[in-house]
């Protein structure tokens, strides 16, 4: 969804959008409601943005729906305010911003951005899981495995000998 700049009166703009939008090939559907405000020059959008995407565990490696919960609160800025800079080093005040050129704003861009950088690191199907066996691979939240957990690295067998000799 683009918004025509100049067309935001002095109120701002109420916008609701529900989309399913695709991004690095995976479609993941959002729900946002945003405010967007212009100041002399500059745009603020504010809101709140909800979406559901598909994730894969990081220890079982199967694939879930995951929501993410996200507020919005960005503040674009034009591009021409770059002008002249060859090299512009952003603050910590700054991380909330963007900058737009030309007359439209596009939310969608927006919104992706802000559902990539709220993406869990490791996402767990459940805080419970169990991973996968080392050895076999085997689903340890299916069904324990018959592997022997008594392999013991040789690295570590010079280890294993001295908490012996500690015991006794």
């Amino acid at each position: 969804m683009k918004i025509i700049i100049p067309d935001i009166p002095k109120e701002g703009i109420d916008v609701d959008i529900q989309e399913t939008i695709t991004s690095d090939g995976a479609p993941f559907a959002i729900h946002a409601r945003l405010k967007v405000v212009k100041i002399g020059s500059e745009i603020m959008v504010k809101g709140n943005l909800k979406a559901e995407v598909e994730l894969q565990c990081s220890r079982c490696l199967k694939k879930f729906a995951g929501d993410v919960s996200v507020p919005v609160d960005v503040v674009y800025h034009p591009v021409e305010e770059l002008k002249g800079e060859d090299y512009h080093e952003i603050e910590s005040e700054e991380l909330d911003s963007d900058f737009y050129s030309g007359d439209e704003l596009d939310l969608i861009s927006l919104l992706k951005e802000q559902v990539a950088l709220n993406i869990p690191m490791k996402p767990l199907c459940n805080d419970l899981c169990r991973g996968l066996c080392p050895n076999c691979g085997a689903d340890l939240n299916e069904s324990p495995c018959s592997c022997s957990m008594k392999n013991i690295d040789p690295r570590f067998e010079e280890l294993r000998k001295l908490l012996k000799e500690r015991k006794e």
